[in-house]
Protein backbone atom coordinates (compact mmCIF):
# COMPACT_ATOMS: atom_id res chain seq x y z
CA UNK A 1 0.00 0.00 0.00
CA UNK A 2 1.41 3.52 -0.88
CA UNK A 3 1.54 6.34 1.88
CA UNK A 4 2.78 9.80 0.83
CA UNK A 5 5.54 11.82 2.49
CA UNK A 6 5.58 15.44 2.66
CA UNK A 7 8.50 17.62 4.13
CA UNK A 8 6.95 20.50 5.43
CA UNK A 9 7.57 24.60 5.73
CA UNK A 10 8.97 24.54 1.82
CA UNK A 11 8.17 27.44 -0.45
CA UNK A 12 5.92 27.06 -3.23
CA UNK A 13 5.76 29.26 -5.81
CA UNK A 14 4.14 28.33 -9.61
CA UNK A 15 1.58 27.41 -11.42
CA UNK A 16 -1.05 23.93 -11.19
CA UNK A 17 -3.44 23.05 -14.23
CA UNK A 18 -6.58 22.28 -12.66
CA UNK A 19 -8.02 18.96 -14.02
CA UNK A 20 -11.58 17.83 -14.93
CA UNK A 21 -13.91 17.71 -12.16
CA UNK A 22 -14.57 14.21 -10.49
CA UNK A 23 -18.06 14.87 -9.85
CA UNK A 24 -19.09 16.36 -13.21
CA UNK A 25 -17.46 13.61 -14.82
CA UNK A 26 -19.01 10.19 -12.82
CA UNK A 27 -23.12 11.70 -14.39
CA UNK A 28 -21.36 12.74 -17.92
CA UNK A 29 -20.39 9.00 -18.19
CA UNK A 30 -23.60 7.56 -16.91
CA UNK A 31 -25.60 9.54 -19.09
CA UNK A 32 -23.43 7.86 -22.20
CA UNK A 33 -26.29 5.02 -21.72
CA UNK A 34 -29.44 7.41 -23.02
CA UNK A 35 -26.44 7.51 -26.14
CA UNK A 36 -27.09 5.42 -29.80
CA UNK A 37 -23.52 6.51 -30.47
CA UNK A 38 -20.49 6.61 -29.51
CA UNK A 39 -19.66 9.55 -26.95
CA UNK A 40 -16.23 11.14 -26.91
CA UNK A 41 -15.62 13.02 -23.40
CA UNK A 42 -12.63 15.15 -23.18
CA UNK A 43 -10.57 17.02 -19.74
CA UNK A 44 -11.83 13.57 -17.67
CA UNK A 45 -9.53 13.52 -14.60
CA UNK A 46 -7.22 10.25 -14.37
CA UNK A 47 -8.46 9.17 -10.63
CA UNK A 48 -9.86 5.72 -9.73
CA UNK A 49 -13.63 7.02 -8.94
CA UNK A 50 -13.48 7.37 -12.78
CA UNK A 51 -12.05 4.02 -13.61
CA UNK A 52 -14.50 2.68 -11.78
CA UNK A 53 -17.45 3.51 -13.49
CA UNK A 54 -16.03 2.85 -16.61
CA UNK A 55 -15.10 -0.84 -15.57
CA UNK A 56 -19.20 -1.39 -14.23
CA UNK A 57 -19.83 0.01 -17.85
CA UNK A 58 -17.42 -2.41 -18.98
CA UNK A 59 -19.10 -5.03 -17.42
CA UNK A 60 -22.95 -4.23 -18.47
CA UNK A 61 -20.86 -4.80 -21.91
CA UNK A 62 -19.93 -0.99 -23.28
CA UNK A 63 -16.86 -0.66 -24.76
CA UNK A 64 -14.55 2.21 -22.77
CA UNK A 65 -11.50 3.66 -24.68
CA UNK A 66 -9.82 5.79 -22.31
CA UNK A 67 -6.12 7.19 -22.71
CA UNK A 68 -4.81 9.79 -21.27
CA UNK A 69 -7.72 12.74 -20.50
CA UNK A 70 -10.18 11.80 -23.11
CA UNK A 71 -12.66 8.14 -23.38
CA UNK A 72 -14.85 6.85 -26.01
CA UNK A 73 -17.70 5.26 -24.67
CA UNK A 74 -20.26 3.55 -27.08
CA UNK A 75 -23.21 1.90 -24.74
CA UNK A 76 -25.10 0.64 -27.58
CA UNK A 77 -23.09 -2.40 -26.40
CA UNK A 78 -24.96 -3.35 -23.31
CA UNK A 79 -26.16 -6.33 -22.71
CA UNK A 80 -26.37 -6.83 -19.17
CA UNK A 81 -28.05 -4.30 -16.95
CA UNK A 82 -27.09 -5.72 -13.41
CA UNK A 83 -25.06 -3.34 -12.08
CA UNK A 84 -23.18 -5.99 -9.04
CA UNK A 85 -21.86 -5.12 -5.73
CA UNK A 86 -18.47 -5.54 -6.61
CA UNK A 87 -18.19 -2.98 -7.86
CA UNK A 88 -21.41 -0.44 -6.38
CA UNK A 89 -19.49 -1.13 -3.22
CA UNK A 90 -16.59 0.61 -3.90
CA UNK A 91 -18.15 3.94 -5.01
CA UNK A 92 -21.64 4.71 -3.94
CA UNK A 93 -21.96 7.08 -6.85
CA UNK A 94 -22.23 3.77 -9.05
CA UNK A 95 -26.30 4.38 -8.00
CA UNK A 96 -25.77 7.21 -10.97
CA UNK A 97 -26.49 4.30 -13.79
CA UNK A 98 -29.89 3.16 -12.33
CA UNK A 99 -31.80 5.73 -13.60
CA UNK A 100 -30.37 5.93 -17.03
CA UNK A 101 -30.31 2.07 -17.36
CA UNK A 102 -34.09 2.27 -16.42
CA UNK A 103 -35.39 4.84 -18.91
CA UNK A 104 -33.53 3.16 -21.84
CA UNK A 105 -33.83 -0.75 -21.06
CA UNK A 106 -36.96 -0.74 -18.85
CA UNK A 107 -35.75 -2.72 -16.41
CA UNK A 108 -32.16 -2.92 -14.13
CA UNK A 109 -30.41 -4.34 -11.15
CA UNK A 110 -28.77 -2.25 -8.98
CA UNK A 111 -26.93 -3.18 -5.25
CA UNK A 112 -27.84 -0.83 -2.96
CA UNK A 113 -24.62 1.48 -2.22
CA UNK A 114 -23.77 0.37 1.41
CA UNK A 115 -22.30 2.69 4.13
CA UNK A 116 -19.89 5.59 3.65
CA UNK A 117 -17.60 7.05 6.17
CA UNK A 118 -18.41 10.24 6.29
CA UNK A 119 -22.08 9.84 6.88
CA UNK A 120 -25.40 7.87 5.54
CA UNK A 121 -26.63 9.23 2.10
CA UNK A 122 -29.65 7.23 1.76
CA UNK A 123 -30.83 6.31 -2.06
CA UNK A 124 -34.78 6.70 -0.33
CA UNK A 125 -35.46 9.99 -2.89
CA UNK A 126 -34.07 8.37 -5.98
CA UNK A 127 -36.41 5.39 -5.63
CA UNK A 128 -39.11 7.63 -4.65
CA UNK A 129 -38.97 9.89 -7.45
CA UNK A 130 -38.75 6.83 -9.62
CA UNK A 131 -41.60 5.35 -8.49
CA UNK A 132 -43.18 8.62 -9.07
CA UNK A 133 -42.50 8.41 -12.74
CA UNK A 134 -43.76 4.57 -12.45
CA UNK A 135 -41.48 2.76 -12.00
CA UNK A 136 -41.81 -0.60 -9.70
CA UNK A 137 -39.32 -1.16 -7.13
CA UNK A 138 -38.32 -3.85 -5.21
CA UNK A 139 -35.50 -4.23 -2.68
CA UNK A 140 -34.10 -7.83 -2.50
CA UNK A 141 -30.76 -9.44 -1.39
CA UNK A 142 -29.22 -6.06 -1.39
CA UNK A 143 -30.31 -4.96 -4.67
CA UNK A 144 -32.48 -2.56 -6.11
CA UNK A 145 -34.77 -4.14 -8.48
CA UNK A 146 -36.44 -1.54 -10.78
CA UNK A 147 -39.06 -2.26 -14.02
CA UNK A 148 -40.65 0.03 -16.04
CA UNK A 149 -41.95 -2.30 -19.11
CA UNK A 150 -43.66 0.65 -20.38
CA UNK A 151 -41.35 3.16 -19.62
CA UNK A 152 -41.31 6.09 -17.33
CA UNK A 153 -43.66 8.71 -17.53
CA UNK A 154 -43.36 12.47 -16.87
CA UNK A 155 -44.31 13.81 -13.43
CA UNK A 156 -43.97 16.44 -10.94
CA UNK A 157 -41.28 15.83 -8.22
CA UNK A 158 -40.63 17.75 -5.31
CA UNK A 159 -37.26 16.59 -3.92
CA UNK A 160 -37.74 17.04 0.56
CA UNK A 161 -34.05 17.47 0.35
CA UNK A 162 -31.73 18.67 -2.05
CA UNK A 163 -29.87 16.18 -3.61
CA UNK A 164 -26.84 16.28 -5.53
CA UNK A 165 -26.64 12.63 -7.13
CA UNK A 166 -30.56 12.38 -7.24
CA UNK A 167 -31.31 15.42 -9.44
CA UNK A 168 -28.90 13.88 -11.55
CA UNK A 169 -30.01 10.33 -11.45
CA UNK A 170 -33.79 11.88 -12.49
CA UNK A 171 -32.43 14.15 -14.95
CA UNK A 172 -31.35 11.20 -16.59
CA UNK A 173 -34.21 9.25 -16.52
CA UNK A 174 -36.82 11.89 -17.10
CA UNK A 175 -34.55 12.51 -20.83
CA UNK A 176 -35.91 8.91 -22.01
CA UNK A 177 -39.48 9.37 -20.22
CA UNK A 178 -43.04 9.62 -22.03
CA UNK A 179 -43.77 13.34 -21.20
CA UNK A 180 -42.38 16.39 -18.96
CA UNK A 181 -41.07 16.09 -15.87
CA UNK A 182 -40.78 19.03 -13.28
CA UNK A 183 -38.34 18.41 -10.76
CA UNK A 184 -38.59 20.90 -7.74
CA UNK A 185 -35.97 21.66 -5.05
CA UNK A 186 -33.13 20.44 -7.39
CA UNK A 187 -29.52 20.48 -6.98
CA UNK A 188 -27.41 23.43 -8.40
CA UNK A 189 -24.02 22.52 -8.28
CA UNK A 190 -22.05 23.25 -11.28
CA UNK A 191 -21.55 19.59 -11.86
CA UNK A 192 -25.56 19.09 -12.09
CA UNK A 193 -25.47 22.39 -14.42
CA UNK A 194 -23.45 21.20 -17.13
CA UNK A 195 -25.11 17.16 -17.19
CA UNK A 196 -28.35 19.60 -18.02
CA UNK A 197 -26.42 21.39 -20.36
CA UNK A 198 -25.12 18.82 -22.39
CA UNK A 199 -28.58 17.17 -22.58
CA UNK A 200 -30.66 20.52 -23.46
CA UNK A 201 -27.82 20.76 -26.25
CA UNK A 202 -28.33 17.01 -27.67
CA UNK A 203 -31.79 17.15 -27.84
CA UNK A 204 -33.56 16.71 -24.57
CA UNK A 205 -35.46 20.07 -23.37
CA UNK A 206 -34.35 21.25 -20.19
CA UNK A 207 -35.80 24.61 -19.20
CA UNK A 208 -34.87 26.52 -16.10
CA UNK A 209 -31.09 25.17 -15.51
CA UNK A 210 -29.16 26.66 -13.34
CA UNK A 211 -32.61 27.09 -10.87
CA UNK A 212 -34.23 24.74 -8.08
CA UNK A 213 -37.11 24.17 -10.37
CA UNK A 214 -35.54 22.12 -13.51
CA UNK A 215 -38.25 20.43 -16.38
CA UNK A 216 -37.57 18.09 -18.46
CA UNK A 217 -39.23 17.46 -21.83
CA UNK A 218 -38.41 13.96 -22.23
CA UNK A 219 -38.09 12.17 -25.62
CA UNK A 220 -40.95 9.10 -25.07
CA UNK A 221 -37.89 6.37 -24.97
CA UNK A 222 -35.89 7.81 -28.14
CA UNK A 223 -32.00 7.83 -27.38
CA UNK A 224 -29.97 10.63 -28.38
CA UNK A 225 -27.12 11.67 -30.52
CA UNK A 226 -24.63 12.96 -27.98
CA UNK A 227 -21.59 15.30 -29.81
CA UNK A 228 -17.77 15.27 -28.54
CA UNK A 229 -17.43 17.98 -24.87
CA UNK A 230 -15.03 18.84 -22.23
CA UNK A 231 -15.35 18.42 -18.91
CA UNK A 232 -15.65 21.46 -16.69
CA UNK A 233 -12.68 22.22 -14.36
CA UNK A 234 -12.51 20.63 -10.69
CA UNK A 235 -13.97 23.65 -8.32
CA UNK A 236 -12.89 21.18 -5.41
CA UNK A 237 -9.53 20.18 -6.44
CA UNK A 238 -9.48 24.43 -6.98
CA UNK A 239 -10.37 25.47 -3.90
CA UNK A 240 -7.83 22.52 -2.41
CA UNK A 241 -4.71 23.71 -4.12
CA UNK A 242 -6.16 27.88 -3.19
CA UNK A 243 -5.75 26.74 0.46
CA UNK A 244 -2.35 25.72 0.00
CA UNK A 245 -1.23 28.69 -1.00
CA UNK A 246 -2.99 30.38 1.64
CA UNK A 247 -1.73 28.03 4.12
CA UNK A 248 2.34 27.81 2.98
CA UNK A 249 1.61 31.75 2.76
CA UNK A 250 3.20 31.29 -0.71
CA UNK A 251 1.83 33.05 -4.06
CA UNK A 252 0.28 30.38 -6.52
CA UNK A 253 -1.22 30.30 -9.78
CA UNK A 254 -4.02 27.86 -11.29
CA UNK A 255 -4.56 27.57 -15.18
CA UNK A 256 -7.55 26.39 -16.82
CA UNK A 257 -9.88 27.23 -14.01
CA UNK A 258 -13.99 28.24 -13.72
CA UNK A 259 -13.31 31.42 -11.03
CA UNK A 260 -17.48 31.65 -11.16
CA UNK A 261 -17.65 28.07 -9.52
CA UNK A 262 -15.31 29.70 -6.62
CA UNK A 263 -17.50 32.27 -5.53
CA UNK A 264 -18.06 31.30 -1.53
CA UNK A 265 -14.34 29.76 -1.47
CA UNK A 266 -12.74 33.31 -3.00
CA UNK A 267 -15.13 34.94 -0.58
CA UNK A 268 -14.00 32.74 2.76
CA UNK A 269 -10.25 33.09 1.81
CA UNK A 270 -10.51 37.10 0.93
CA UNK A 271 -12.05 37.07 4.97
CA UNK A 272 -9.22 35.20 5.82
CA UNK A 273 -6.33 38.26 4.37
CA UNK A 274 -6.24 37.03 1.05
CA UNK A 275 -6.57 38.31 -2.23
CA UNK A 276 -6.84 37.39 -5.85
CA UNK A 277 -5.52 38.16 -9.72
CA UNK A 278 -8.45 36.64 -11.63
CA UNK A 279 -8.70 35.90 -15.30
CA UNK A 280 -11.55 33.95 -17.33
CA UNK A 281 -9.28 30.62 -16.54
CA UNK A 282 -6.92 31.85 -14.36
CA UNK A 283 -6.72 32.79 -10.56
CA UNK A 284 -3.56 33.78 -8.91
CA UNK A 285 -3.81 33.81 -4.76
CA UNK A 286 -2.27 36.82 -2.74
CA UNK A 287 -2.02 35.00 0.53
CA UNK A 288 -1.81 37.12 3.50
CA UNK A 289 1.38 37.39 5.98
CA UNK A 290 -1.35 36.69 8.92
CA UNK A 291 -4.32 34.80 8.55
CA UNK A 292 -7.65 35.75 10.24
CA UNK A 293 -10.02 33.57 11.61
CA UNK A 294 -13.02 32.71 10.31
CA UNK A 295 -16.53 31.26 10.46
CA UNK A 296 -17.84 28.79 7.93
CA UNK A 297 -21.23 27.02 7.44
CA UNK A 298 -21.47 24.16 5.07
CA UNK A 299 -24.31 24.29 2.68
CA UNK A 300 -25.52 23.30 -0.91
CA UNK A 301 -24.29 25.38 -3.80
CA UNK A 302 -23.58 28.08 -4.28
CA UNK A 303 -23.46 28.55 -0.42
CA UNK A 304 -20.19 26.89 0.93
CA UNK A 305 -19.27 23.66 -0.11
CA UNK A 306 -19.23 20.72 2.48
CA UNK A 307 -15.96 18.99 -0.22
CA UNK A 308 -13.84 22.05 1.10
CA UNK A 309 -14.73 21.66 4.90
CA UNK A 310 -11.49 19.56 5.95
CA UNK A 311 -9.10 22.21 3.88
CA UNK A 312 -10.16 25.33 5.39
CA UNK A 313 -10.65 23.49 8.65
CA UNK A 314 -6.72 22.49 8.15
CA UNK A 315 -5.87 26.51 6.98
CA UNK A 316 -8.00 27.17 10.27
CA UNK A 317 -5.02 25.84 12.62
CA UNK A 318 -2.97 28.59 11.14
CA UNK A 319 -5.18 31.63 11.59
CA UNK A 320 -4.11 34.51 14.41
CA UNK A 321 -7.62 33.61 16.56
CA UNK A 322 -10.51 31.06 16.90
CA UNK A 323 -12.34 29.59 14.15
CA UNK A 324 -15.94 27.87 14.56
CA UNK A 325 -16.89 25.46 11.52
CA UNK A 326 -20.02 24.08 11.10
CA UNK A 327 -20.88 21.05 9.28
CA UNK A 328 -24.41 20.50 7.94
CA UNK A 329 -24.54 18.56 5.46
CA UNK A 330 -23.12 15.00 6.61
CA UNK A 331 -22.64 13.95 9.96
CA UNK A 332 -19.16 11.79 10.26
CA UNK A 333 -17.63 14.14 8.28
CA UNK A 334 -14.88 15.52 11.42
CA UNK A 335 -12.78 12.28 11.05
CA UNK A 336 -9.72 14.05 10.18
CA UNK A 337 -10.00 16.33 13.29
CA UNK A 338 -8.21 13.42 15.37
CA UNK A 339 -5.45 13.34 13.01
CA UNK A 340 -4.64 17.34 12.74
CA UNK A 341 -4.84 17.35 16.55
CA UNK A 342 -2.10 14.53 16.12
CA UNK A 343 0.27 16.79 14.53
CA UNK A 344 -0.58 19.75 17.39
CA UNK A 345 -3.61 21.17 16.00
CA UNK A 346 -5.98 22.63 18.74
CA UNK A 347 -9.65 21.51 18.12
CA UNK A 348 -12.53 21.38 19.89
CA UNK A 349 -15.69 18.78 18.43
CA UNK A 350 -18.85 19.84 19.51
CA UNK A 351 -21.70 18.08 17.65
CA UNK A 352 -21.79 19.00 14.40
CA UNK A 353 -19.42 22.24 15.06
CA UNK A 354 -15.06 22.36 15.11
CA UNK A 355 -13.69 25.56 17.43
CA UNK A 356 -10.13 25.87 16.07
CA UNK A 357 -8.16 27.65 18.39
CA UNK A 358 -5.03 28.86 16.45
CA UNK A 359 -2.33 29.27 15.70
CA UNK A 360 -0.89 26.18 15.78
CA UNK A 361 2.90 24.82 15.24
CA UNK A 362 2.28 21.83 13.36
CA UNK A 363 4.94 18.57 13.72
CA UNK A 364 5.05 16.11 11.27
CA UNK A 365 3.64 12.37 12.11
CA UNK A 366 2.25 9.50 11.20
CA UNK A 367 -1.37 10.17 10.23
CA UNK A 368 -4.24 8.54 8.19
CA UNK A 369 -6.37 9.43 5.96
CA UNK A 370 -10.17 8.34 6.46
CA UNK A 371 -12.24 9.77 3.55
CA UNK A 372 -11.36 11.52 -0.05
CA UNK A 373 -11.33 15.35 1.27
CA UNK A 374 -9.58 14.50 4.53
CA UNK A 375 -7.15 13.36 3.20
CA UNK A 376 -6.15 16.92 1.03
CA UNK A 377 -6.58 18.14 4.82
CA UNK A 378 -3.78 16.26 5.64
CA UNK A 379 -1.34 16.89 2.73
CA UNK A 380 -2.31 20.93 3.63
CA UNK A 381 -1.39 20.49 7.05
CA UNK A 382 2.02 18.74 6.21
CA UNK A 383 3.56 21.41 4.02
CA UNK A 384 3.29 23.66 7.14
CA UNK A 385 4.28 21.04 9.73
CA UNK A 386 7.90 21.01 10.99
CA UNK A 387 9.44 17.54 9.69
CA UNK A 388 7.71 14.42 7.35
CA UNK A 389 4.74 13.82 7.57
CA UNK A 390 3.65 9.91 6.82
CA UNK A 391 -0.11 10.08 5.02
CA UNK A 392 -1.56 6.67 5.12
CA UNK A 393 -3.91 5.53 3.05
CA UNK A 394 -4.02 7.15 0.64
CA UNK A 395 -6.27 5.57 -1.31
CA UNK A 396 -8.90 7.74 -0.49
CA UNK A 397 -6.83 10.59 -2.24
CA UNK A 398 -6.47 8.63 -5.94
CA UNK A 399 -10.24 8.42 -5.72
CA UNK A 400 -10.19 12.30 -6.87
CA UNK A 401 -6.88 14.18 -6.94
CA UNK A 402 -5.45 13.52 -10.11
CA UNK A 403 -1.50 13.73 -10.17
CA UNK A 404 -1.82 16.00 -6.76
CA UNK A 405 1.85 14.48 -5.83
CA UNK A 406 3.17 15.93 -9.27
CA UNK A 407 1.46 18.67 -9.35
CA UNK A 408 2.61 20.00 -5.66
CA UNK A 409 6.24 18.56 -6.86
CA UNK A 410 6.18 21.00 -9.93
CA UNK A 411 5.49 23.75 -7.33
CA UNK A 412 8.24 23.06 -4.98
CA UNK A 413 6.63 20.79 -2.60
CA UNK A 414 8.61 17.83 -0.99
CA UNK A 415 6.64 15.17 -1.64
CA UNK A 416 7.51 10.96 -2.30
CA UNK A 417 5.08 8.22 -2.70
CA UNK A 418 6.38 5.18 -0.92
CA UNK A 419 5.72 1.80 -0.30
CA UNK A 420 4.27 0.54 3.30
Amino acid sequence: MDYLQIQGIKSLNGTIEISGAKNASLPLIAMTILAKNSVSIKNLPDVVDIKTLLKLLTNLGATCDFHDDKVLVDTSTITQTKATYDIVKTMRASILVLGPILARFGHCEVSLPGGCAIGQRPIDLHLKALEQMGAKININAGYVEASAPNGLKGCNINFDKITVTGTANIVMAAALADGNTTITNAAREPEVVQLCEILNANGVQIDGIGTAILTVHGTAGKCIDIKEFSVIPDRIEAGTYLCAGAITRCELSLSKVEPKHLGAVLSKLEEMGSSFTITEDTITIHPSQDIKPVKIVTQEYPAFPTDMQAQFLALATQADGVSIIEERLFENRFMHVSELQRMGADITLSGNIATVNGKNQLCGTDVMATDLRASSALVLAALVAEGKTDIHRIYHLDRGYDRLKEKLEAVGAKIQRLKE
